[in-house]
């Protein structure tokens, strides 16, 4: 589905980041966890053609991003508050993209419908703009607006950041559930490593622009993370060894 090729981004002479070969399967739900620097925001928007690689390239669907723009059909995305239009509503906002995913009127009020526990009666038909939202609602209505019109891969960062303890659990289940419809791909980066851990199937680390971990999901896996990044193994209870 999405494949990387002797990727690179440089910056004043300073590699940011370098991945010689990466595949992404159509319907993964893809993990990148790092530090910050890591490289991760940089792939992503390597991925959505925001900047141009110093040198390499991505392909969606074999269609290479920074040579055509017939993968654009199939890609949605949120990466921070650019991507939504903060002097509108999120009514209008909604409708505006719906329109660009060819959805009527009735199509987006039956899909808003779906968030409503989500949005917690704070977003919809509020009459107030996008910009003027708290950081989290702003969140909301960008991650919700990427979900919309049913595209094959969807690129989420940071998508748990600014949201309250019971929002995080409920788009930990929202990201699960559209993982397990028709082969959607989707990529997550996040600092929570629980939530990655979560709701992944496969997860990269990244390090100065380097991929030093890639692997498929297991009970284990949030315990190797947080050994990576601590140093510190876990040790195992009493109970554990029973």
């Amino acid at each position: 589905m999405i494949q990387v090729n002797n990727l690179q981004k440089e910056y004043n002479g300073t590699t940011v980041l370098n991945l010689a070969e990466l595949t992404i399967n159509r319907g993964e739900v893809f993990g990148l966890v790092g530090n910050n620097g890591a490289g991760k925001t940089t792939f992503f928007s390597l991925v959505l053609d925001l900047i141009r690689a110093s040198q390499g390239k991505v392909l969606i669907n074999d269609i290479p991003v920074a040579k055509s723009e017939e993968w654009k059909e199939m890609v949605s995305a949120y990466i921070d508050e650019s991507f939504t239009i903060g002097y509108l509503t999120p009514d209008e906002y909604f409708n505006f993209i719906g329109e660009l995913r060819n959805m009527n009127g009735p199509d987006v009020a039956a899909f808003l419908a779906r968030f409503a526990d989500f949005f917690k009666d704070e977003i919809i038909g509020k009459k107030k703009y996008i910009r003027n939202l708290s950081k989290g609602n702003q969140k909301k209505v960008g991650v919700v607006g990427a979900l919309m019109g049913n595209t094959d891969v969807i690129i989420l960062d940071e998508p748990f950041a600014n949201l309250d303890p019971s929002s995080q659990y409920q788009l930990r289940n929202i990201i699960k559930e559209y993982g397990k419809q028709n082969n959607k791909t989707i990529l997550v980066s996040s600092h929570d490593l629980d939530h990655v851990a979560d709701v992944c199937s496969r997860i990269v680390i990244l390090e100065k622009g380097e991929i030093v971990r890639d692997v498929q999901k297991t009970n284990s896996t949030l315990a190797e993370l947080e050994e990576f990044f601590t140093g510190v193994k876990e040790e195992k209870s009493f109970h554990d060894n029973l």
